[in-house]
């Protein structure tokens, strides 16, 4: 088994397939159905997360990024059958706002690289979706739906996955502790607080965020939601305003 990655179960056909040796800490989402498996985000892309996935599934594998930044598409290049939001297909497409040098050095940064990794190859994925989507959309996996989200703010395409028969909720980087980025210009702290309200109205029973701890509560939701809702009304929710720490997350505007 590569020991790049490391796999936990949520239940019997679902997965977390995480990357602890980079300081990203990013976790991946494997959802099997009775006909399709769907992978929510595919990692770093420095090692081959599909090898692990085919002994996790024997059905045909999506996957589907929560958004288009280089650590959650590394491992697209596995999976031509992928989906992707419309706001986010110029990224895929030679649009990102970011040089691959300075990928580069998110790679390689407080990271406990692969002996036989070239940094020096590392490419930011692109590609052509299978599919575009535009939020609300439900994807049957086969006797198991998962319901699209737009959610921007990180970004402008940002999705979260919502499983209502679970109550399960998948944040990517719109909720996890650590620090939320919303300062990049390709960020929107104002669509940052609607999607925080609309994830806040639903019924979670489990939150499974992008990065760090999987030690998250449903109620970090409504905290969240409620500090941005403060930094509105102290005209405060705005590129620049500084960083703001609340205990077990925090926020850099």
């Amino acid at each position: 088994m590569n020991d790049w990655f490391t796999i936990d179960k949520i239940d019997p056909k679902t997965y977390i397939i995480s990357e602890y040796r980079h300081w990203e800490e990013t976790h991946c989402y494997l959802l099997n159905g009775t006909e399709r498996s769907m992978l929510i985000d595919t990692g770093l892309g420095i090692c081959n997360i599909s090898e692990i996935v085919a002994g996790l599934t024997d059905k045909p594998v999506t996957a589907v990024a929560t958004h288009i930044h280089w650590d959650h598409i590394g491992g697209h290049k596995y999976y031509p059958d992928f989906y992707a939001h419309a706001a986010e297909l110029a990224w895929l497409d030679g649009g990102f706002p970011q040089p691959v040098e300075q990928i580069r050095k998110y790679v390689s940064d407080r990271c406990d690289l692969p002996k036989d990794f070239d940094l020096n190859s590392y490419e930011f994925f692109q590609g052509k979706p299978a599919r575009i989507l535009y939020g609300d959309e439900v994807i049957d996996l086969g006797e198991r739906s998962v319901k699209v989200l737009h959610t921007p703010g990180h970004s402008p395409g940002h999705m979260c996955f919502w499983e209502a028969e679970k109550g399960y909720l998948y944040t990517g980087d719109l909720v996890y502790k650590g620090t939320l980025t919303a300062w990049f210009p390709s960020t929107n702290p104002e669509a940052y607080l609607h999607s925080l309200e609309k994830t806040a109205e639903l019924p979670v029973r489990q939150v499974f965020p992008a990065h760090h701890s999987l030690n998250v509560q449903p109620e970090i939701l409504i905290r969240m939601r409620d500090a941005f809702l403060q930094l509105k009304s102290e005209g405060k929710l705005h590129h620049g305003s500084g960083t703001f720490d609340y205990g077990d997350w925090s926020l850099q505007l």
